[in-house]
């Protein structure tokens, strides 16, 4: 049965539905009077996103968000268009020079790189210089390319470890690991309280999945401004990392259906209370509630690694003005407005995550936030590099390469960090 959980809900939404531009499109008048962006000139800003048409947030955008916004500046009108995630990057790239594209775009965090490469977003160092301290440093940093900020962080995520508090219980541990060795030692004592059930289970070998580990083993994919990945991706605390993901999964502590070809879903496994951990985003409790309401669970932060460190990886979305719009004076009042506190209030009470430190522990944002409002402290993103996707290619293969025993860590991550190194100049 396909699991009702999406564990990219708020990350990449690669999984939603395709859509017509055309008919997903929607308009929202505007009143008349005078704005602060454009005089007494009435202009008309073109928004693409990849919002799901019927999802709670698309809605909450054009019926609350767009309308507040219309009330404050009454003279931008906001024409909100829903691009199909999996066409939306080509599209971007394709009308970048052409004039024909959008205003604005929220943009998956891993395309800014390749669209700040060619020029395709304004440059924003001068909102940054006066809001850096408003944003969480992680969902920052995936603005940033080649010592310049483009466009602003509009909605984030990040993955904390769930586990099951009655499976812990019966495994003699009644509170959850805080370091990378307690986890392993509770995770094979859930193991063996049942033959059917693991101690942790993972979605994928991509980095998404593996990266937490890395970092809180204290190794990083490249230095801090991507220039070179051998020393880095295949470090001793790299390599380590890995190593012991390995050793769980050899053991029968870690769920093979990582390897893929396999409809286990860790996420449902772990509501059914066959799982004892999990790591996974804000998109799950949700689920969890209505779903799986009898469960008893908590979340942590990921467990210290050797050296103390504790790291996840930083998911969501940007949003940015294209350089192509002839209206960038509007398109940037509408940027800042979506990053203001009321319209992340507003996105945030339907379940997306807001982007300002100062709402980590608002009272109008589900209590669940705030665990990985604590993550995002630490949270890293992804190299914010225009090769990225094939980045992620490279090191996916490495640690399928390592999990499937065809090669050791070492010699899968040396192999990477050469093919890597290239992608980085």
């Amino acid at each position: 049965m396909q699991s009702p959980i999406s564990r990219r809900r708020f990350l990449e939404r690669s999984t939603q539905l395709a859509m017509t531009a055309g008919a997903a499109g929607s308009l929202l008048a505007a009143c008349g009077g005078s704005t602060a962006a454009s005089g007494s000139t009435n202009t008309t800003i073109t928004f693409w996103n990849a919002y799901n048409v019927t999802d709670p947030e698309n809605q909450t955008l054009l019926n609350k968000v767009i309308p507040a916004f219309h009330k404050k500046y009454p003279n931008i009108t906001i024409k909100s268009q829903n691009i199909p995630y999996n066409s939306l990057l080509q599209k971007l790239i394709a009308t970048a020079s052409g004039g024909a594209g959008p205003d604005v775009v929220r943009t998956d965090i891993i395309w800014m790189p390749q669209l700040a490469k060619i020029g395709a977003l304004v440059p924003t160092d001068d909102i940054v210089a006066q809001r850096k301290s408003d944003f969480y440093p992680g969902p920052l940093a995936t603005c940033a390319y080649k010592g310049k900020y483009y466009g602003l962080p509009l909605d984030t995520n990040t993955r904390v470890v769930f586990y099951n508090k009655t499976l812990l219980s019966q495994a003699g541990f009644n509170q959850a690991p805080t370091t990378t060795a307690e986890f392993q030692t509770m995770a094979a004592k859930v193991t063996a309280l049942n033959k059917s059930f693991y101690g942790y289970a993972e979605g994928g070998l991509d980095p998404w999945n593996i990266l937490p580990w890395i970092w809180s083993f204290g190794g990083s994919v490249t230095n801090d401004d991507y220039t070179k990945a051998s020393g880095y991706i295949n470090s001793q605390q790299s390599v380590a990392a890995l190593e012991y993901l390995v050793k769980l999964y050899n053991s029968h502590t870690l769920a093979p259906n990582l390897l893929g070809g396999s409809s286990y879903s860790p996420d449902d496994e772990f509501g059914k209370g066959h799982v004892g951990f999990i790591l996974e985003g804000p998109w799950v409790p949700p689920t969890m509630k209505q779903t799986y309401a009898s469960l008893q669970y908590d979340m942590v932060p990921m467990p210290t690694g050797p050296d103390g460190s504790s790291s996840s990886v930083v998911g969501g979305e940007d949003i940015a003005v294209m350089s192509s719009s002839k209206n960038i004076d509007a398109a940037k009042t509408f940027m800042q407005f979506m990053t203001s506190e009321d319209a992340q209030v507003l996105m945030g009470e339907v379940g997306q995550m807001p982007v300002l430190t100062k709402l980590t522990d608002d009272s109008r944002m589900p209590a669940y936030f705030s665990m990985f409002a604590k993550q995002l402290q630490t949270a890293k993103p992804r190299p914010v590099t225009p090769n990225y996707t094939k980045i992620e290619t490279i090191l996916t293969d490495a640690f399928n390469r390592v999990f499937r025993g065809q090669a050791s860590a070492q010699a899968a991550l040396d192999s990477a960090a050469q093919q890597i190194d290239p992608l980085l100049s």
